[in-house]
């Protein structure tokens, strides 16, 4: 039975994750619409307007066609991984995209996994040294990192380590698997300092009330040691809620990227989409955005299927419902 609830939990969240990419493939791809101006003189862009372009155009797009036709069109394209034309380069959108993607993937991988080592070894300190000189300090330095943008703390970062120090490149994605880790220290670094703010807080928070709960008290009174105590039941207890906004610091993660990579001169989906926005290439433009927003709404999905191997509750719940 506990298996059964499970599936259907995963099936309906798999469900909601489908129609919400609808919706949102529905709104990227009426940019293009909502825009001012005609289609066709968006799609030109720079170009000049001959015939032959117009006539390409048309049939490229099938703007000769209904709205809704157009649509199907361009969902049948997306998955095939084809998004047009770059109006500002000419090179084949998904080829952009196949270049880019990797070196921001790769930044917020690391930039996570950063966040959230960080934020919850800081956040076990502050509990376990709760009212103390050390728990004040990390909550008001939790409280400085998340008042700081991302791409505020990178100029900091850029300034102290790389300008000064020269401990860092300055900029660019770098070659290879350790060059790339070293050029991208500081961008993930500047990314995680916001982020681990929140994982701080709830990992502190889930850890003040775990240590409280008997069967902590139960576990010290068989005489294990503090360290089997905090990591083999109270922080499994403390990192619910912790997955549970797992998809929540990896949006802002991927999202706060786009400023930090323009700040480092990163070669990534964050520069590409500033410069689409700067020359109106609203082709790259549609593809970001959707891909951004596919990335955010399969993280999530992800992260609601651990919340329920991690919280066993959830389909308890499910299931006496």
């Amino acid at each position: 039975m506990g298996r059964r609830v499970y599936v259907e939990l995963v099936a309906k969240r798999m469900l909601i994750a489908v129609v919400l990419l609808l919706v949102v493939s529905f709104g990227v791809f009426s940019l293009i619409y909502i825009a001012p101006g005609s289609a066709i003189r968006i799609l030109i862009g720079p170009r000049p307007v001959t015939p032959q372009l117009i006539h390409y155009l048309e049939a490229e797009y099938h703007l000769d066609k209904p709205f809704f036709v157009q649509y199907f069109y361009y969902l049948k394209g997306v998955v095939k991984f084809n998004f047009g034309t770059s109006i500002a380069t000419s090179q084949p959108v998904s080829e952009m995209i196949d270049s880019a993607a990797p070196i921001t993937i790769f930044l917020g991988i690391f930039a996570f996994i950063l966040t959230l080592v960080a934020g919850v070894g800081i956040g076990m300190a502050a509990a376990v040294k709760q009212r103390t000189n050390v728990d004040r300090s990390i909550v008001g330095l939790a409280v400085f990192g998340v008042s700081a943008p991302a791409f505020a703390t990178g100029f900091l970062l850029l300034y102290i380590f790389s300008v000064k120090l020269g401990w860092f490149p300055i900029f660019g994605a770098g070659s290879g698997f350790t060059d790339r880790l070293w050029h991208f220290v500081l961008p993930a670094v500047a990314l995680a300092i916001s982020g681990s703010a929140l994982v701080v807080k709830l990992t502190r928070a889930g850890m003040i009330n775990a240590l409280d709960q008997d069967f902590v008290t139960f576990a010290r009174a068989r005489g294990l040691t503090q360290r089997r105590v905090l990591f083999g039941y109270a922080l499994r207890n403390a990192l619910v809620p912790v997955i549970s906004s797992g998809g929540v610091i990896l949006a802002y993660v991927l999202t706060g990227a786009v400023l930090v990579e323009v700040t480092f001169n990163i070669p990534g989906l964050g520069s590409m989409l500033v410069s689409a926005v700067d020359s109106k290439d609203v082709t790259v433009i549609q593809a970001v955005a959707l891909l951004f927003a596919a990335l955010i709404i399969f993280v999530n999905l992800l992260t609601d299927v651990l919340y329920m191997v991690v919280d066993p509750r959830i389909r308890m719940g499910s299931s006496e419902a």
